[in-house]
Order: structure tokens, then sequence, then C-alpha cells
């Protein structure tokens, strides 16, 4: 347990390993620019992460794959599968946990590798560009890659290589920000890195410290999630929907997180992610006929992914046995 500023107390604090792990996948610079430019993506690839967020993924994939096959020098394909695959990935391995709906942690899985290898393929490709012309674009890939790799390391709990893909992430989001200070993309990462960092407790601080990594204020990274989800190209979404998340489970600032997530629904109603999340915060602030109605939208949704569908209900079940 511990006390919130407020001198509350609340059973639900995560690890600060974990906070820890989450720092070291979005380790960035402490001060950048943050403006509406950046990333420019294709049609394409702008459906493919509609669809993903739709909870169409595998109908994503279909079409990211499409584009490695159109454009195979360009790392976007790539990147866009691995987005659509970690989603079936987050949906599948969601539990709830001090009455918080989230993806905590799993073992290592065969299809793991896969992934993996995505992530690899469009960091190798994003690195060949930079061979041909150092520009801001596929440093912002290449950092997305790592990220997209730290996201199940530490998924699997595993340290060492969350921290290299850290590491490897930092630079290239620092080259990026050198290169175009409107990365609006970058602007989203830095934004959860200066939360993540302001909301470390004392002794994790002191280990920060040691290991020579900038400080930053929550205040900050609110703002910048806040650009990014407004102005990011490929994480305008994840921006949106890991702002409402921390706001939920590190501050408990429910009202605001549900303030956050609710365009999230609206514009993706067939997403059963969103739609759980949005019916969690909606119980927390005791709004239990709106919650219900989140919780059963669940039910009849049309996810493509039998797995994530199947999982989804249930956990719309509990979540509704518990207010009902």
């Amino acid at each position: 347990m511990h006390r919130d500023q407020m001198g509350r107390i609340s059973p639900h604090r995560p690890s600060d390993i974990r906070r820890f792990s989450l720092i070291l996948v979005l380790a960035i610079v402490p001060t950048a620019g943050a403006g509406a430019g950046g990333l420019v993506l294709s049609s394409d690839a702008a459906r493919a992460l509609d669809q993903t967020y739709s909870g169409d993924v595998d109908r994503a994939i279909t079409t990211a794959q499409t584009i490695e096959q159109s454009q195979p020098e360009s790392p976007v394909g790539y990147l866009l599968e691995a987005e659509a695959r970690w989603w079936k990935t987050y949906c599948t391995s969601c539990e709830i946990k001090w009455g918080l709906l989230d993806a905590w942690k799993r073992p290592k899985r065969p299809d793991d590798d896969a992934y993996f290898a995505l992530a690899d393929k469009a960091i190798e490709l994003a690195r060949a560009q930079i061979a041909k012309s150092d520009t801001a674009e596929p440093h912002v890939y290449v950092a997305i890659g790592f990220a997209l790799k730290a996201r199940l390391y530490s998924l699997r709990e595993e340290k060492r290589a969350i921290a290299h893909a850290g590491v490897e992430a930092r630079s290239e989001c620092l080259r990026a920000l050198e290169l175009d200070s409107d990365m609006a993309d970058a602007t989203a990462m830095l934004g959860l890195y200066n939360y993540y960092i302001d909301a470390l407790s004392s002794i994790a601080k002191m280990l920060r410290f040691f290991m020579g990594i900038p400080g930053g204020k929550k205040e900050d990274g609110i703002r910048q999630m806040r650009i990014g989800m407004e102005h990011a190209a490929f994480l305008a979404v994840d921006a949106r929907f890991y702002l409402a998340k921390n706001l939920r489970t590190y501050d408990q600032l429910y009202d605001e997180a549900n303030r956050v997530a609710e365009p999230l629904a609206l514009r993706y109603p067939q997403n059963p992610i969103f739609l759980l999340l949005l019916g969690n915060l909606n119980a927390k602030l005791g709004r239990d006929k709106k919650a219900a109605e989140y919780f059963r939208s669940v039910e009849s949704l049309p996810v493509s992914d039998s797995a994530c569908a199947s999982h989804a209900r249930d956990l719309a079940n509990t979540l509704l046995a518990a207010i009902e």
C-alpha cells in the first residue's frame, strides 16, 4: 500500500521495477521541440492503424503485409504489422488486479519470435535509409521498432532486454529531434518518459540518479502526451490510451482519465480494450449504470480475433459482476 498526496491509502501502486522498466523503454532527452509536424503516413498506413484500433487486427495485419510487399525497402509495413500484433497480445494478456484492468505480465510464447522479427526487420530497413540520407523520419522508425520490442520485453519482465531497447530508442529519438524539432511522435514518447520518471519512489529515483538518466516533471509529461495524442502520426492513439491509463493507475484521477479516454470509444466503438477501459473508469467513478453499458457492449462486438473476443467477454462479465 502507499499514500497519495492527499494522504489516502491506495492498494494498487505498481512496482517501481515495472515503472523503471517503462522509463527505460522511453528514455529520451529532457527537452525537445513540440510541434504539430513530423511523420507523414500514407493513406494505406493510416488505414492499417485505423483497422488496428477498430479491433479488426487481422485485417490490419493483411493491410500491413500488402504495404510490406509493395514497399519492401520501407520499415512502415513491418511496424504496422507489429503494432497490430501487439494489440492482439495486449488483449489476451489483460487481467484484473486491484480493481484495475491491464496487461500486467505474461510468460514467453512461441509466436513472440515472429513479433520480434517484424520489429528487427523495421529497424534494419530504417537504418538502411539513414545510411543513404540522415533524416529524422527513419530515426523515429528505428525508435518505434525498439519501443515495440520493449513493450513485449516488459510484459515478459526481461529487464536487461528492456534496458537495451530503451537505450537504443533514446539514442534514435535524440537524433530525430536534432534533425526535426517538430517530431510530434517523439514528443509523445518524451511525455511518457517525463510522466514516469516523476512518478518514481525516492529509492528508484536514487537508482535513476546513479544510472545517469535525466529527470522530468509529470506536468510536462502530461502536456507532451496531449501534444502527441493531437498531432502525432503513428503514436496518437497510443499516447491517448497510455495517458488515460496512467492517470487512472498512478494518480487515481479517474474523471480526468475518463475525459481523455472517451474519444477512443467514440472513434473506435468496436475496440473491446477501449470499451473495457471506459467501463473500468466509470466503475471507479461510481457510475455503475454507465460502466455496465460499456461492459455489456463488449459481449456483442464483431472482433475478428476470436481469442481476444472471448477473453474480452470474460473480462467484461467479471467486471460487470463486480458492480452488480
